[in-house]
């Protein structure tokens, strides 16, 4: 649950080949598409988010898990790239992490989309009854901050403040709050 975070999806980019998937992914890694209000949070600050969220001194075991920051714009590319160096020199020595420009995103499998939801079956039921529509449920912001808590992000006062906002049940709202003990 990061303020100005509007979606999150998971899926393959970073290569040529054609219609990536989990079992074909060819030379793309898996990632995930941030869309983010500039107002909120700025792309440094999902940056700074980025780099203490991982090691990126850590060999991928394949290039399917290597870490990539993509970049839309000249902007970006600059703020990335001193972000970088700013980890490098914190960490004492050249990191791993590529930074490259954004190319195509392929959206992962749907069974890839929102682990942490998938993992409480009562509240992703809910939220699958009001997001009929897979896309939707995927595009959904309330689905990607639910899931962001269930993942470990936020804290259990700011999902006591915006758990209303969700469209849960009263039952799916108490069985949310009570992930948060």
């Amino acid at each position: 649950m990061i303020d100005g975070v509007v979606r999150t999806r998971v899926g393959y980019a970073g290569g040529m080949t054609g219609d990536p998937t989990y079992h074909n992914i060819g030379d793309h890694a898996e990632t995930i598409q941030i869309n983010f209000d500039p107002q909120t949070i700025s792309y440094a600050g999902l940056l700074d988010v980025f780099w203490a969220g991982h090691n990126p001194s850590i060999p991928p075991p394949s290039s399917q898990y290597r870490s990539i920051v993509f970049y839309h714009n000249e902007e970006q590319k600059r703020l990335a790239l001193e972000s970088k160096e700013r980890e490098e020199a914190r960490l004492g020595h050249k990191v791993l992490t590529e930074i490259k420009p954004a190319s195509d995103f392929h959206l992962a499998e749907p069974y890839h989309q929102k682990y942490y939801l998938s993992l409480i079956p009562g509240i992703e039921r809910e939220f699958r009854g009001i997001y009929r529509n897979h896309e939707d449920f995927v595009n959904s912001t309330a689905v990607a901050r639910v899931n962001g808590f269930l993942g470990g992000n936020g804290t259990p006062e700011r999902l006591r403040q915006e758990i209303a906002n969700y469209g849960l049940s009263p039952l799916g709202e108490r069985l949310l709050a009570n992930m948060s003990r």
